[in-house]
């Protein structure tokens, strides 16, 4: 009986080493040149994940020189172009810890900065947009923060950069992005009869984000909160402020009851 299952075994054996390898890699034996070139050119054409693949065995087989480091970083570009931010900016982060004198480490900064910047861009880029009905005060701007973070540390390391004009540029949108963000949480709490918290939101923007376009409404919106608080002389300041640095703003220039305040001519809804 021993011997009937011993001739079975080795039979079935046999009959295994006659049917192809499952699992053969067709990459094995390849180059790092050769991992590398094929890993770009699947990234050129979209195939992200396929890049990605190639881009990890490349590192696990030849983990030192400059083909590792620079699938380091074409791994985090690749995670970005497939939508996978998480994954995008942990290769990017992880990049800048392993190289941070790199001659590229700036792009890894960039690519931080652009994967939250368009993480957020349909949120904060959109706050007039009817097409979601969610409501912004729900909505956490931290991907904006994060971005606006990581455009500045670029710009101030190195600001050299050909990504430090770009990087301005869109610290810029952020700024009134951030700040408009602030600007309709005040107008959300106006609509509830939450005057100090509206006024406090207000004031958050005026102090971190002092050039955004967002806080002329904002000023107004102080001015009105102040005035159903009673506290005539913050009112007269903040009208103050807003008409030195918004001389020529539309809520100025109301069209309405003569005897009435400009502040309550123009109404936040």
């Amino acid at each position: 009986m021993r011997s009937s299952l011993a001739l079975i075994l080795m039979l079935c054996l046999a009959g295994c080493g006659l049917l192809p390898a499952q699992n053969d890699d067709e990459t094995r034996g390849w180059s790092a040149n050769k991992l590398y070139s094929e890993a770009k050119t699947n990234l050129n054409e979209g195939s992200y994940e396929k890049a990605i693949k190639l881009y990890e065995k490349l590192e696990a087989r030849y983990p030192y020189g400059r083909y590792a480091q620079q699938a380091q970083l074409e791994i985090a570009y690749a995670y970005y172009k497939d939508k996978d931010v998480t994954s995008a900016l942990a290769a990017a982060d992880r990049f800048i810890k392993l190289h941070p004198n790199h001659p590229n480490v700036d792009y890894a900064y960039y690519l931080k900065g652009l994967a939250n910047f368009n993480e957020d861009l349909g949120i904060l880029g959109k706050l007039t947009s009817n097409f979601s009905g969610q409501d912004m005060t729900e909505r956490d701007p931290k991907s904006s923060r994060e971005s606006f973070d990581a455009f500045r540390d670029l710009v101030a390391r190195f600001p050299d950069s050909k990504y430090a004009q770009d990087s301005t540029d869109r610290m810029s949108y952020l700024v009134n992005s951030l700040a408009a963000h602030e600007v309709h949480v005040a107008k959300y709490y106006m609509k509830r009869g939450a005057f100090v918290a509206a006024a406090n939101r207000v004031q958050y923007a005026l102090k971190t984000y002092p050039n955004a376009p967002a806080n002329e409404e904002g000023l107004l919106i102080l001015v009105q909160a102040y005035d159903k608080l009673g506290m005539a002389d913050l009112r007269n300041d903040a009208e103050r402020v807003m008409k030195t640095n918004f001389p020529e703003s539309k809520y100025l220039s109301g069209k309405g009851v003569k005897s009435a305040p400009w502040w309550q001519i123009w109404n936040v809804n």
